[in-house]
């Protein structure tokens, strides 16, 4: 990617919903470019990053099965 398109990626990030407002952000920039480094990390290489999850059930333990 360019690096105009990862700033624009940066920028457009940074912009706060009006929620974040209201809670408030010291740096939205850097947190902007902190969340897509690391979701540029976890698409690139997605096993290494990944592993199991905890947000969803293996077959062994889902209740019906």
């Amino acid at each position: 990617m360019s690096e105009h398109a990862d700033e624009e990626r940066v920028t457009t990030r940074a912009e706060l919903l009006p929620e974040e407002k209201e809670a408030g952000s010291a740096d939205p920039q850097r947190q902007a470019e902190a969340i897509l480094a690391e979701s540029d990390e976890r698409t690139a290489d997605p096993g290494r990053v990944g592993g199991a999850s905890s947000q969803t059930s293996s077959p062994e333990e889902r209740p019906d099965g």
